[in-house]
């Protein structure tokens, strides 16, 4: 069969049956995601080998998001996080976008960057300059250290130099622009910046202190849009209204922070499934929420168009890889790749950015309508259910008591649990 992500009914299958029909969707041999089974995924022996003083591991779930298109390209998205209504949110809102073609993304080059840190210049611009005026060398110097690198098309492309004014004196931060191809790229320019930091200190006039990379990867852009259509959101009204929301995320600081949180749900999610770093990804995407003016603001954008529908855009730092670390080590994160059906990190980058606007989308969109906590406490509502100590037959009535009455807590599940099973 062709590669789809539309398949219905997928919540109401089995575990065992949702990843038969997933592999089968994605066209994928079933044994290649079949790291996403408990018993085949991270084992204490291979974790041992990933991190230090290893006691275990901790799991979270994996879902699947459905109804993707991005591109052109019907794709099925692995994200793993233990927040409800998150993977339902981002295919609800893929749905929604399908009818106008699905989400449209583009890239800058996978350029990083790595920065060197020069104390003690006594004149801190000609110092500057004199970096600049060794650019050649500097280039060559930390090429050197990785020809593989260069040997794919990757490297340094360019150096730049900042003279940054500090409480502690004036420093000469020299950038080394390294294009790291379908890599992360944290090795690789933390090892260039460490190569040329003696030589780069000598021709300032000063000492070296730090170089390591910039997790501000501002020229490691990816980005998307997509266009949601203003019949299936219910009119015009309803349109006006989600603009208006998004506006307040970029006026205001307070609600952009958990308006940003709602599209860092969605990315984290896949940058997890996929062993990629989602320390690195956040702190440079909460870096680009801030205005040239210094003030935090929204990372998404929602506006209407000519024909009274939201248009969604998303820019963001993404520096995400396919090659080196967890990614490559870890089964889940093999099988999640294997599922995405990716060949480049640009193309990782892109999906992981259509699944934030998704899910900034779908929050917005819920803000702006009925709420947040309808839907959400819906299927949060199951976690509490579970906790009360309901058995997986009791949870569906017990469900539907904890939302009709409006109170998903513990202590009232716990109750109705009594009530329900007095009454058997």
């Amino acid at each position: 069969m062709p590669r789809t992500s539309r398949i219905q009914g997928l919540r109401d299958l089995s575990v065992d049956a949702r990843r038969r029909i997933v592999a089968e969707s994605a066209t994928v041999d079933p044994q290649r995601i079949a790291a996403f089974a408990p018993q085949h995924g991270l084992g204490v022996d291979l974790a041992d080998h990933m991190i230090e003083n290893v006691v275990g591991v901790m799991e979270l779930p994996v879902g699947v998001a459905t109804n993707f298109t991005v591109n052109g390209r019907d794709v099925l998205v692995p994200m793993a996080s233990e927040e409800a209504s998150v993977v339902a949110a981002a295919s609800n809102s893929a749905k929604v976008a399908r009818a106008h073609g699905g989400f449209f993304t583009s890239s800058t080059e996978p350029v990083m960057q790595a920065q060197v840190q020069i104390i003690g210049v006594r004149d801190p611009e000609a110092g500057r300059l004199r970096l600049l005026e060794a650019r050649q060398e500097l280039v060559e110097l930390a090429d050197a250290q990785d020809p593989k690198l260069v040997e794919f098309g990757g490297g340094v492309r360019d150096i730049s130099v900042r003279v940054v004014p500090s409480r502690a004196g004036t420093y000469v931060v020299a950038h080394l622009h390294v294009d790291v191809r379908d890599a992360m790229g944290a090795n690789a320019v933390n090892t260039m910046a460490e190569a040329v930091a003696v030589r780069a200190g000598e021709i300032a006039g000063g000492r070296t202190l730090l170089r390591i990379l910039t997790n501000k990867a501002d020229l490691r852009l990816s980005r998307a849009r997509a266009v949601f259509d203003a019949e299936a959101l219910g009119g015009e009204s309803v349109v006006d209204d989600i603009v208006h929301a998004a506006a307040l995320a970029e006026a205001d600081p307070y609600r952009a922070a958990t308006h940003n949180k709602g599209i860092m749900n969605g990315i984290s999610a896949v940058v997890l499934a996929t062993g990629n770093d989602t320390r690195a990804v956040e702190a440079g995407a909460h870096s680009h929420a801030i205005s040239p003016t210094g003030r935090y603001t929204s990372m998404s954008r929602f506006e209407k168009d000519a024909d009274g529908n939201v248009v969604g855009t998303l820019e963001l730092p993404m520096p995400v890889g396919l090659v080196g670390g967890a990614t490559k080590l870890h089964p889940v994160a093999q099988a999640s790749i294997a599922l995405l059906g990716v060949t480049t990190a640009t193309e990782l980058a892109e999906i992981i950015v259509a699944v934030g606007l998704a899910q900034n989308f779908g929050a917005v969109r819920a803000l702006a309508t009925e709420g947040i906590q309808r839907g959400h406490m819906s299927l949060h509502a199951r976690n509490v259910a579970l906790t009360a100590g309901a058995s997986a037959e009791e949870v569906p009535a017990l469900v539907a008591r904890l939302v009709a009455d409006k109170q998903v807590r513990a202590d009232h599940a716990q109750r109705v649990l009594a009530e329900l099973r007095a009454g058997r």
